[in-house]
């Protein structure tokens, strides 16, 4: 029988020391969650105010990855009859709450006796510093000092606890009291006054004590906890197929006319139109733009001439807007008709009435919300639905994660004389997430707790970590500055399981690599739909037109650029604003970028797959050398048999497969995944090379012909980076059949292997044999322009791609 436990050293969440591990590596931790804690049992040696917290983290459901923290709420909604203190009789009033050294204000409403606040302050349990919290309504005065006009008194032992899901407190009226405590004639206050924990509605929107004292009014916005979301993006499919009666500016010289397209900053040129020389020019040529709703931006067409070199004279224009182009949300429906549009010329008054002669162009314009708008590397995509609604699949589960804190963090600020200000960014599909800053501290905990609906299994959720530089900032264009990331690929994590570790966070420099602190993560996927997670795995990882109308690579780069830099400026837009540089950062714009630290880390992994031949070579070479005897016997009896009866040898190495998988179950990975600095190359890289990967593009050597040869190099060598990683990609997939790194794919794989070894033991060889052929030569009638199952089982296997830095 087990005795109570003793208290033990503990770095941080109550838990015990985790033991001693690498550097870069992961460490587990068991903090005491809701979710690992059984609720019909106490914890021995857990204190009092503990318990209540556990108790309150185990009545709240949706909070149940993190510790409670708990909160004194103050909730200032307005005031009424208030009497006048100027000697006009008016009065600007504004609300003091006090609690120890920490207050907080609300915004001063000049001249109104009957104001309206509705503010929440939020005043940490653990930061309590009186047992009195003191509510003072006072009036501005320019010339100095406030006048009190009144206030309320609350004693804490008295506050009422609330724990969701209870409806929230009804805010009461108060009288309020004089200076001597008499009772105002008049003057009441509308206010509540709870104690609570992070899960109450009011803590996002909450002013909190902490950011009070540190922080301008203007920049505690900044400091708030918030949910954004990415604009719905879009394709737009121009074709811009020719002109007629096109009048140019000179007509001694031969027109050389093209057309211009300009959708907000993204702008796409045809060649000259042929044949040349003619009023009548044939482009034929399609371009597609990203789009994002709501529709506002028009798509501006110009036909220009080329007049000279970098000269061109515009002939004609037309704003069109984007509902006029037909929306397309699959392969399957009526095509699109060109339409002829009238060019204005660019010397035309727009208040003139149109007259009757004009050029035209004919173009083919289509919204196409078949498509999945890539705005971030896909190989750590979050997302892959559809822009349509309607063809989007309902979803499989739920992701939990809780942002516990972090350790360790370097000071960002030492020399303001101040530590770090750290907040979390998480990302997965449209939804962004962003956790409160916690000012000053290596240390900070957060314990906030977010819920996205999955999709699909093999998508990759994102948290970085950011130092608030907006604290001290006073024009706001200071830049935020990154601490770390972390990348988890949910296909690797068992369902129903939480994980709770601390992830490295590292940060590669110029000067090397270096481990700039450790995040505190609890991570539980919750899989509410079984047969369709299965079957997902045989599905097309892309909606259907990306294989139907395929679009090249060269213009998918060049699309998911533009959607990287739309969904930047609109989340940058946004108040709070979720900052460019955070966005860039989480989205990995650089990424595509000719690192050779990157291509030497994908070399090794190319590499590392023939490890497999070699030491099937070596136990080829103890077989021949009969170094065990007993073993060489097996091997040839084994050899004889599947001679003698050719029928078994496919039975025999699918049923091979079945018992390597079953094997490799007990060596199965018990962590996600997480940076790997020995695979990324980035441990013992030369200066010479992070010069190289830091050094910008184009670059600023002096030299402009080693500027040429050195851009170009760069170029060249990026897309043989990513055609390496690529293949690194395919042969890693292949390695995690039987791996269990994705458990759900090796367990319908090793299933799959033991109904074909059954199926081909019963089946005759030849038989087998003739349906394979059949089925492999049948007519391209009968072929679906799909990809089919075995392959799309393939491309959703997880590689090693998710742990490079």
């Amino acid at each position: 029988m087990r005795g109570q436990m003793q208290p033990r050293p503990f770095m941080m969440h109550g838990g015990p020391m985790p033991p001693p591990q690498q550097q870069f590596g992961l460490t587990e931790t068991r903090p005491p969650l809701a979710a690992m804690l059984r609720p019909r049992f106490n914890i021995p040696g857990l204190n009092p105010s503990a318990a209540a917290a556990n108790a309150a983290g185990k009545i709240s459901s949706t909070y149940d990855l993190v510790e409670p923290m708990r909160f004194l709420y103050v909730h200032v909604v307005k005031a009424r009859d208030l009497p006048g203190v100027s000697p006009t009789g008016s009065i600007d009033p504004f609300v003091e709450v006090k609690l120890g050294n920490f207050k907080g204000s609300t915004a001063v409403l000049p001249g109104n006796h009957t104001p309206s606040w509705h503010q929440v302050f939020a005043f940490s349990a653990t930061h309590l510093q009186s047992h009195l919290l003191e509510v003072a309504l006072k009036a501005k005065d320019l010339a100095g000092g406030d006048d009190l006009v009144g206030r309320m008194v609350f004693d804490l032992s008295e506050v009422p606890v609330r724990v969701p899901p209870d409806s929230p407190l009804a805010p009461q009226w108060y009288r309020l009291d004089g200076k001597r405590g008499e009772k105002l004639q008049r003057g009441e206050i509308m206010l509540s006054v709870w104690l609570g924990t992070q899960a109450d509605e009011a803590f996002p929107e909450a002013w909190h004590s902490d950011a009070h004292g540190a922080a301008s009014p203007s920049a505690v916005a900044s400091t708030r906890a918030k949910v954004y979301f990415s604009p719905k993006l879009v394709y737009l499919r121009v074709a811009a197929i020719g002109a007629q009666d096109l009048v140019p500016h000179d007509t001694s010289r031969p027109m050389n006319a093209s057309v211009k397209l300009q959708l907000a900053g993204q702008v796409r040129r045809t060649r000259p139109g042929a044949p040349p020389g003619t009023p009548n020019p044939m482009w034929n040529e399609e371009f597609m733009f990203v789009a994002s709703e709501p529709f506002d931006e028009p798509l501006l067409v110009t036909v220009e001439d080329r007049v000279g070199p970098g000269r061109d004279e515009p002939l004609g224009r037309i704003m069109l807007p984007l509902n006029a182009a037909m929306p397309r949300h699959d392969h399957f429906g009526k095509p699109v008709e060109p339409r002829w549009y009238s060019l204005a010329r660019p010397s035309d008054d727009g208040e003139k009435k149109e007259g009757k002669f004009a050029s035209k162009i004919q173009l083919r314009m289509s919204l196409d919300f078949g498509y999945h708008v890539l705005d971030e590397s896909t190989y750590y995509s979050s997302d892959l639905q559809p822009s349509s609604k309607h063809t989007r699949k309902p979803s499989i589960g739920i992701l939990e994660v809780g942002i516990l804190g972090a350790r360790n963090l370097i000071p960002m600020k030492a020399k303001d004389g101040r530590t770090t200000d750290a907040y979390c960014v998480a990302k997965y599909g449209p939804k962004w997430v962003r956790t409160r800053t916690i000012l000053n501290t290596l240390n900070p905990q957060w314990n906030e707790q977010y819920t996205w609906e999955v999709f699909d299994p093999c998508t990759v959720i994102t948290v970085v970590v950011f130092d608030n530089t907006q604290i001290g900032s006073k024009n706001g264009d200071a830049r935020d500055e990154s601490i770390g990331k972390v990348r988890i690929r949910l296909s690797t994590l068992e369902t129903d399981r939480v994980y709770t570790h601390f992830y490295p966070l590292l940060a590669l420099k110029p000067s090397g690599l270096k481990k700039t602190g450790e995040l505190h993560l609890a991570v539980r996927f919750t899989c509410t739909a079984w047969v369709n997670m299965m079957a997902m795995y045989g599905r097309p990882l892309l909606p259907k037109m990306h294989y139907s109308q395929p679009i090249s690579v060269m213009q998918l780069d060049y699309l998911r650029h533009q959607a990287m830099q739309i969904v930047s400026a609109r989340l940058s837009r946004a108040e709070p604003p979720l900052r460019r540089e955070v966005v860039e950062y989480t989205l990995d714009v650089g990424s595509h970028m000719f690192s050779l630290r990157r291509s030497k880390a994908n070399f090794y992994r190319i590499t590392s797959l023939f490890c497999g031949f070699a030491s099937m070579a070596k136990w080829y070479d103890g077989i021949r050398s009969w170094r065990n005897p007993i073993t060489t016997m097996l091997v040839h009896m084994l050899f004889l048999i599947l001679i003698c009866y050719p029928e078994l040898i496919l039975p025999t190495i699918f049923l091979y497969m079945f018992m390597i998988g079953i094997w490799n179950y007990r060596y199965r990975s018990r962590h996600p995944p997480h940076m790997d600095t020995k695979l990324s190359q980035a441990e013992f890289t030369h200066p010479d090379e992070l010069d190289e990967e830091f050094d910008t593009f184009p670059s600023n050597r002096p030299a402009d012909i080693v500027r040429l040869r050195y851009d170009r190099l760069r170029s060249v060598g990026g897309r043989v980076q990513t055609v390496v990683g690529d293949l690194a990609t395919q042969g890693e997939r292949a390695h995690a059949l039987l791996s269990w790194r994705d458990p759900r794919a090796t367990a319908i794989f090793i299933f799959l292997s033991l109904v074909v070894a059954i199926v081909l033991y019963v089946t005759p060889f030849q038989v087998l044999l003739v349906i394979t052929m059949l089925y492999l030569l049948r007519h391209p009638r009968f072929r679906s322009r799909m990809p089919s199952v075995p392959f799309n089982f393939y491309r959703r296997l997880p590689a090693k791609s998710d742990s490079l830095i």
